[in-house]
C-alpha cells in the first residue's frame, strides 16, 4: 500500500508538472513586443465614415489602427501571435531617461541625434541580414524607403558603422518658419534673423529646444559665409555647410549664446507645443516649427479661415528624421522578438500604411514605395489641382517636381511632378515635400561629443535660466 501510494503521488506530481509545462508553452507562444513611440505619432483608427482616401487602385481608410492591424497581419503571415505593448514619450530625452532608469522596450522611435547617441553607447541591436533582403516579399521597408532618405542614412555613421545598420526611417522633414503672410513677407520669413526683428518684437515664438534654437543661432552667426557665392558654389558646399552648422567650438557657442540671448529678449516665448495654437489665433505672427507640425498648423488655420505659410530659410534648414531602433536590453537574444520588431517596421512601411500614418498625423513618411506608386498618388490626391476647375476660378497652376525623393536622382523626369496651385509653393505641399534646392541646403545635426554637449548645454542654461551673458554684454 505504501509503495502504491508513493507511486500515485509521483504520478500526480508529474501530471501537475506536465500540465504546468503545457500552460507555460502556450504563454511562450505569444510574443510580447514592447514599442515606444512619440505621442500621437501613428494611425489609431476610428476614421469618420466620410474619411476615405480614394486613389487609382486602392481606397484607404482605418477602423482599428495600425497597431491592432499589425497584430492580426503578423498572425496571418507568420502563424504566431504577437501582442504589442504600445507606449509613448514626449521628448528624446524623456525616452532616454526612461531606458536608463530601467524601463524596458524592444522597439523605439527616437530622432536622428538620439539614435546616434544610442549607437555610441552600444544600446542598439543591429538589424538582421534578412531585413535587407529585397527578395523577401514582406520586406516593405528596404523595398520602399525613399532612395534620398536611404542615402542620408548611409552617409551617417558612428564609430565607423552606418546608421542604416541600426535604424530604419519613419518620418522626416525640415525646420522652418510658419508665418502670417498678411503681416510678414516671404522674403522676411526666408531668413533666420527674423527671430531678431524688432518689427515683430514679442510676436514671434521659437522652439524651447536647445538643438533647434542652436541651429537658428549658428545659421545667423555664419550668415555672411553661408550666403557668399564662393561658398555656395564650392564643390564641397554641403560638406562644409554641415561642418559649420555642427560646430561646437568655444568661439561658435559663445557667439550663439549672445545671439540667442538677444532672441530671448525679442520673442514672445520659447515654446514646446503652444506655437501652433498661437499662430492660428493670431497671438503671434511667426513661429519656428518642424515641417510636420507646420502642416497641422496650416490645416487648422484653414479651417478657421486664416491663411498661413511655411518657409525654409535661405541660409540652411535642419533635415531631421525619426527612426525605428531595436534595443539590446529588450530584444536580447530573443529571435522571435527581433523578428516581430523587424516585421513591425515592415508593416508600417507598407505604402498604404505609410499613407494612413501621414494622413493621421500630418508628417511625411520616409517611404516612397519603390515600384508601388501609392504614396505619390496620395501626395497628388492631397495637393494636385484640377485644370478645368482652376481655369474657371482663374487660379494659377505650377508644376511641382519631387523626383529626388522618389527616385534619388538629380534629374526631373516629370514622372513625379504634381500639377498644383501656385500657393502651394509656400504651403502644405512645400512643407511636406520640400523642393530640391531646400534639401540641397539641409543639414542633419549630428550627435555632439561629450565636450561639445557640455558646452552647448551650459550655453542653453545661461540663455534659458540665468542669461549670464547679460552680465558682460
Amino acid at each position: 500500500m505504501k509503495k502504491r501510494l508513493i507511486s500515485l503521488l509521483l504520478i500526480s506530481a508529474v501530471s501537475v508538472f506536465l500540465f504546468a509545462g503545457c500552460g507555460n508553452s502556450e504563454e511562450e507562444d505569444v510574443i510580447v513586443l514592447r514599442v515606444s513611440n512619440w505621442e500621437e505619432y501613428i494611425d489609431e483608427g476610428d476614421w469618420g465614415e466620410d474619411e476615405v482616401i480614394d486613389l487609382e487602385e486602392i481606397s484607404i481608410c482605418s477602423d482599428t489602427g495600425v497597431v491592432e492591424d499589425f497584430e492580426n497581419w503578423y498572425y496571418e503571415t507568420y502563424g504566431k501571435e504577437v501582442v504589442v505593448e504600445y507606449s509613448t514619450f514626449g521628448t528624446n530625452e524623456e525616452l532616454y531617461n526612461q531606458i536608463t532608469m530601467g524601463d524596458t522596450y524592444d522597439l523605439v522611435c527616437p530622432s536622428e541625434y538620439m539614435i546616434m547617441k544610442m549607437m555610441s553607447e552600444n544600446m542598439l541591436e543591429p538589424f538582421s541580414m534578412k531585413f535587407f533582403d529585397e527578395s523577401v516579399e514582406e520586406n516593405y521597408y528596404v523595398k520602399g524607403v525613399s532612395p534620398y532618405i536611404s542615402g542620408v542614412f548611409d552617409d551617417l555613421s558612428i564609430g565607423g558603422e552606418q546608421l542604416s545598420k541600426y535604424a530604419a526611417g519613419y518620418m522626416w522633414g525640415t525646420l522652418g518658419i510658419v508665418y502670417n503672410p498678411e503681416v510678414i513677407s516671404e522674403e522676411e520669413a526666408s531668413h533666420w534673423d527674423l527671430l531678431l526683428s524688432e518689427d515683430y518684437s514679442k510676436r514671434i515664438t521659437i522652439k524651447d529646444s536647445v538643438r533647434d534654437a542652436f541651429f537658428a543661432g549658428i545659421s545667423i552667426y555664419n550668415y555672411d559665409i553661408i550666403m557668399d557665392e564662393a561658398f555656395t558654389c564650392s564643390d564641397s558646399y554641403h560638406e562644409d555647410l554641415t561642418t559649420m552648422l555642427n560646430s561646437t567650438d568655444e568661439v561658435s557657442v559663445d557667439a550663439v549664446e549672445e545671439i540667442l540671448s538677444r532672441i530671448k529678449d525679442n520673442v514672445y516665448s520659447f515654446e514646446t507645443d503652444s506655437g501652433k495654437a498661437d499662430m492660428v489665433t493670431g497671438k503671434v505672427v511667426a513661429n519656428q516649427q518642424w515641417s510636420g507640425d507646420a502642416v497641422y498648423t496650416l490645416d487648422q488655420a484653414d479651417e478657421d479661415g486664416v491663411t498661413l505659410c511655411y518657409a525654409a530659410p535661405d541660409e540652411a534648414t535642419n533635415l531631421w528624421f525619426d527612426g525605428w531602433c531595436m534595443l539590446k536590453n529588450g530584444i536580447g537574444t530573443d529571435a522571435d522578438k527581433k523578428h516581430a520588431a523587424e516585421a513591425f517596421i515592415n508593416f508600417v512601411s507598407m505604402p498604404e500604411n505609410a499613407v494612413r500614418n501621414m494622413y493621421y498625423i500630418g508628417y511625411t513618411s520616409v517611404i516612397s514605395g519603390g515600384e508601388d506608386d501609392t504614396v505619390f498618388q496620395y501626395a497628388d490626391w492631397c495637393y494636385g489641382a484640377d485644370e478645368e476647375e482652376a481655369a474657371e476660378a482663374g487660379e494659377t497652376l505650377v508644376e511641382y517636381p519631387i523626383d529626388y525623393f522618389f527616385t534619388g536622382s538629380e534629374e526631373e523626369t516629370g514622372d513625379y511632378t504634381i500639377l498644383t496651385y501656385e500657393e502651394q509653393l509656400t504651403r502644405q505641399l512645400f512643407a511636406q515635400y520640400p523642393t530640391k534646392d531646400v534639401v540641397d541646403r539641409s543639414v542633419v545635426m549630428a550627435y555632439f561629443d561629450k565636450e561639445g554637449n557640455e558646452r552647448i548645454n551650459r550655453m542653453w542654461t545661461n540663455v534659458r535660466c540665468f542669461d549670464l551673458s547679460s552680465l558682460w554684454r
